[in-house]
């Protein structure tokens, strides 16, 4: 596993600096020093400093938390399928993104970020409010397919707003396309937030969550609280999807396909925490290089992040639903 983790922190350190480096303009290295290390006034560093390096942040935290929460969601519900957006996470976040447009008007991007937690967090809860009441026979299955629900309920009351006042869907539409752009530094803490008490979480959980590989009632047969670890591990799962969503919007597939990555990547088959630091970098390098190419490929515009990761993410999804047949993971 100390490989693979070098590896992928010598990776993650080239595509960020890659990501300085390449966009519409390309800048050399000695540009981009001078812009983050010598305080340089010149228009090629301010950019670099303002909007380059942001926005790589922005990449980094919002692969990271978007990979650990599918990790989490995947591991404790055993569905190969299961990713941040089942929790109704999206969903939440859109709709009180779309009632803020429409009640308050002009919101900045930080408004939009703070309405898009607020309405994830309460989806979230919903899900998990809803799905309690079922009883734990309801199981891990029962959770998903309540999200499933209230995604769908949620998606049509954003609708039904946007219907009461269309100026409010153009700005809308930019938000739900996804996108690492124009974030200020500041919203970018709430994502850093989300990391640390999750990858906390994960540090006290791991040993219940290894326990889950089992089947429920062997890891209840050596002590471990079964629904207790699985609504722990997927209150995480739904703060970080929360803190990507108001940092970057919905991203899609991200979630989905960078813990399968991060299995594939190391043969030792680490217990749960050390699975949860691949993944954060996985998901990173990820992020990051999608940025990249959605800066380039169609240059001087720019691709909307969740087109780039669909590139990937469609024939992925093909290929696990193939290989996997829904029959479940295992860390």
């Amino acid at each position: 596993m100390i490989r693979t983790l070098l590896l992928l922190l010598l990776t993650l350190l080239i595509a960020v600096i890659a990501s300085l480096h390449l966009g519409v303009h390309i800048y050399g290295s000695a540009t981009v020093w001078q812009a983050l290390f010598a305080g340089a006034e010149g228009s090629s560093e301010i950019i670099i400093r303002t909007l380059r390096l942001p926005r790589t942040l922005n990449a980094v935290l919002t692969g990271a938390a978007l990979s650990l929460s599918g990790l989490f969601m995947q591991t404790v519900t055993r569905n190969p399928l299961a990713e941040p957006g089942l929790l109704g996470v999206n969903a939440g976040a859109a709709f009180a993104v779309a009632c803020g447009l429409v009640l308050l008007g002009a919101v900045s991007i930080a408004g939009i970020g703070l309405l898009a937690i607020g309405g994830a967090l309460a989806a979230a809860a919903l899900v998990f409010g809803l799905s309690g009441a079922l009883g734990p026979a309801a199981g891990p299955t029962g959770i998903l397919l309540v999200g499933v629900t209230v995604t769908a309920m949620l998606a049509s009351l954003t609708q039904l707003v946007l219907l009461i006042d269309e100026t409010a869907l153009e700005t809308l539409l930019f938000w739900l396309s996804g996108g690492f752009a124009d974030r200020p530094l500041p919203l970018l803490s709430i994502g850093i937030g989300a990391l640390a008490i999750a990858f906390i979480g994960a540090a006290a959980l791991s040993t219940s969550i290894d326990a889950l590989q089992l089947d429920d009632q062997s890891a209840s047969g050596i002590g471990v609280d079964v629904a207790r670890t699985r609504l722990s591990a997927l209150t995480l799962a739904a703060l970080l999807s929360a803190g990507a969503v108001a940092m970057s919007g919905p991203v899609a597939f991200l979630g989905l396909i960078a813990p399968h990555i991060t299995r594939r990547l190391t043969a030792d088959r680490p217990g749960f925490l050390g699975l949860s630091l691949l993944a954060m970098l996985t998901g990173a390098i990820i992020a990051v290089i999608a940025d990249i190419l959605a800066r380039l490929i169609v240059a001087p515009g720019e691709a909307p992040i969740g087109a780039v990761l669909a590139f990937v993410g469609v024939p992925f999804l093909i290929h696990l639903l193939r290989t996997k047949r829904l029959r479940g993971v295992g860390v």
